[in-house]
């Protein structure tokens, strides 16, 4: 779709009355962060990063907002696997650990991978898995002054026995990662000098991908950072700036459907609640929710 397309498909997008539980509405639940980012569901609780540097735990029951892990590594997206581990990006700049993590059920915590050919990640961004347990992460660059060792900025595939590999993704500068619900898609968003793009690119069991394709082209806009999906494949993405700052709602295939806005700029989406109907929003320093009439998808908790 052309920049201008595009522009036009925000303006014309159906009005959040069609994504949002009708009387529902943006609410902000707490704004003490730093800049907040990636979110995960526990079954019970949100946890999500705040970038200076700690994982902070929102219970809804209490409505409190407690710090989870501090330090956290500099973590970013994060996300559950099929096996209930939590993986987390942990990014560049003071105190960052430039590792990708997982956290077993009890607690422990272990690096999965640092490096590719023996060279450090530059800093990880944003984390997928997939039903056959491979970990997809993106690794740009945008903060931090420690030397890098590796040349390009990609989208990795670690595999089960830790063995890491580089995905032609056409990627320039990838930031948010998501699977698709059945296993075959893997969403990028390209989010750099060079393009701002939406990308897709086929997946088989392996974790190979082919097809690499353009879904949508946000020319000099602000373009997307982190993102989820629903049960039915819609993918629901962090863009925009100002008053046209928001979670825009795309089809599998691209086509834009409908945005709800946003007091902050948005960074990332998580859904959650009993029926994942509920979307988290991190934005700004800030943690937000609104009540959806979409259900996230998510291989765990189940």
């Amino acid at each position: 779709m052309s920049v201008i397309s595009l522009c036009l498909a925000l303006v014309l997008a159906q009005p959040a009355d069609d994504f949002v539980k009708p009387g529902a509405s943006v609410e902000k639940l707490w704004g003490e962060g730093s800049f907040t980012e990636g979110g995960a569901w526990t079954g019970e609780a949100l946890l999500f990063s705040d970038i200076g540097n700690r994982i902070m735990k929102f219970d809804p029951q209490t409505g409190k907002v407690t710090v989870w892990r501090d330090p956290s590594g500099r973590s970013n997206g994060m996300i559950f696997d099929a096996k209930g581990r939590l993986i987390v990006a942990e990014g560049a700049n003071t105190g960052g650990a430039r590792r990708v993590s997982a956290t077993d059920r009890d607690g422990t915590s272990k690096t999965v991978a640092d490096s590719f050919e023996s060279k450090r990640f530059n800093s990880p961004n944003d984390v997928a898995v997939d039903a056959h347990g491979h970990i997809y992460v993106s690794d740009p660059r945008y903060v931090g002054d420690e030397p890098r060792e590796l040349d390009h900025e990609s989208v990795f595939r670690i595999d089960a026995d830790g063995s890491v590999h580089r995905l032609e993704t056409t990627a320039k500068k990838p930031n948010g990662l998501v699977v698709s619900p059945d296993g075959k898609t893997l969403y990028i968003a390209d989010n750099g000098p060079a393009r701002k793009a939406l990308l897709a690119v086929d997946l088989d069991e392996k974790g190979n991908v082919s097809h690499a394709r353009v879904l949508q082209d946000f020319g000099k806009g602000r373009g997307i950072d982190g993102m989820t999906v629903t049960t039915d494949g819609k993918i629901v993405a962090t863009s925009g700036h100002g008053a046209d700052a928001g979670v825009v709602i795309f089809s599998p295939d691209g086509k834009v459907l409908g945005l709800i806005k946003t007091p902050e700029v948005p960074a990332n989406v998580e859904f959650g609640g009993p029926d994942r109907s509920t979307l988290y929003i991190m934005a700004g320093t800030g943690l937000y929710r609104v009540e959806t009439t979409m259900k996230g998808y998510a291989l765990w908790p189940r």
